[in-house]
């Protein structure tokens, strides 16, 4: 051994113990923040603000997202310590879903995988968990309609959003294409690599079930079966990748919420999302959205759903940049208020920091 290359593993070593250190000193400081609060130490604006702050000052040579992916991780080791938070996502494992969870929130949480976004739902607000992960849209097949129509009904608040490439994959038992007549997995996932499919098993007779990941199980326990499902359904459930990356769109990104019983303060880049319905007379549309110009409030998304108390009558779900708290932005939503039939705060968040 070289000695230029003994004393860079001296060095290592030495930055190592050093790295320990600072972590065990800023894991205490978050036991300490905790004791002091006494409540949960999870502040979504707070993390948000981090993660950027790092992102900013990321001097190289390791990547921005490659730094900030660590210190995820460091401060849900240190969010730990206390009480590990409770996280319901979408299950089984083996999900998009779960990954998205694992995303935002690193690895120490206790992640719930539950049957339905329903039952996700449902598990937040009875306490059963403290945050949930939810789907909301993805760029190549547009809303997910039930947690669009659960936002509206449930009192539950927006407190974060992150995205999620979406990599496909075609996982097996098989060895080759050739020996596959089955096709398992979800119907999102079949309309997403639609033109793949045709390509390639056109023959083959699809089966939609309800997630990525039971269709890998399905696929698991048939030799002659095969299923399209992301690359931690096919590591949970040992099966081969025939093809990688098979979705029809390059760019495929699913939009998750995270929700919980509060929203998140301002963390100086957030987003507010509201839903409202307009009164039937001409114009409607236009008197409602008024003020948000006016105000210099920017639209990220507009989308209508039906509202479901009668023929042809609509809500509509808006995004804006800004915070609630924010004047121009709280300006505007007291106007849209005193004009619509129908006003709610779904929650101000941070913009999507990794």
């Amino acid at each position: 051994m070289s000695d230029e290359l003994l004393n860079l593993r001296k060095r290592i070593d030495q930055l190592d113990g050093e790295i320990l250190a600072r972590l065990s000193e800023r894991a205490r400081c978050a036991q300490r923040i905790g004791e002091v609060k006494q409540g949960n130490l999870y502040r979504p604006e707070r993390e948000a603000q981090v993660l950027r702050r790092l992102g900013d000052a990321n001097p190289g040579p390791l990547p921005d997202k490659a730094v900030q992916k660590i210190f995820r991780e460091i401060m849900s080791a240190c969010l730990g310590l206390e009480k590990p938070l409770r996280v319901a996502y979408l299950g089984p494992a083996g999900t998009f879903s779960e990954s998205a969870s694992r995303k935002h929130f690193g690895s120490a949480p206790d992640f719930l995988p539950l049957a339905s976004i329903e039952d996700v739902f449902r598990a937040v607000e009875a306490g059963h968990a403290d945050y949930a992960v939810v789907p909301v849209e993805n760029s190549t097949e547009g809303a997910v309609n039930v947690t669009l129509d659960l936002l509206l009904a449930n009192p539950l608040k927006i407190c974060g959003e992150l995205k999620l490439r979406i990599h496909q994959h075609l996982l097996s038992r098989a060895a080759d294409l050739g020996a596959v007549k089955r096709l398992y997995s979800h119907s999102q996932s079949l309309a997403q690599c639609h033109e793949w499919l045709n390509r390639n098993l056109g023959g083959v007779l699809r089966v939609p079930v309800a997630s990525n990941a039971e269709a890998a199980r399905l696929a698991s326990e048939d030799p002659e079966s095969c299923a399209v499902a992301g690359e931690a359904a096919g590591e949970l459930y040992g099966l081969n990748k025939l093809a990688a990356n098979i979705e029809d769109a390059p760019d495929n990104t699913t939009r998750f919420l995270v929700i919980a019983t509060h929203d998140a303060g301002p963390s100086g880049e957030d987003k507010t999302s509201f839903v409202f319905s307009a009164r039937n007379r001409p114009g409607a549309m236009h008197t409602l959205l008024e003020p948000l110009a006016r105000h210099g409030v920017d639209m990220t998304k507009l989308e209508s759903r039906p509202a479901g108390g009668g023929l042809w009558e609509y809500v509509f779900y808006a995004d804006v940049k800004g915070h609630r708290e924010e004047p121009a932005v709280a300006a505007a939503l007291n106007e849209l208020d005193e004009r619509a039939a129908f006003v709610k705060v779904l929650g101000s968040y941070p913009v999507a920091a990794i």
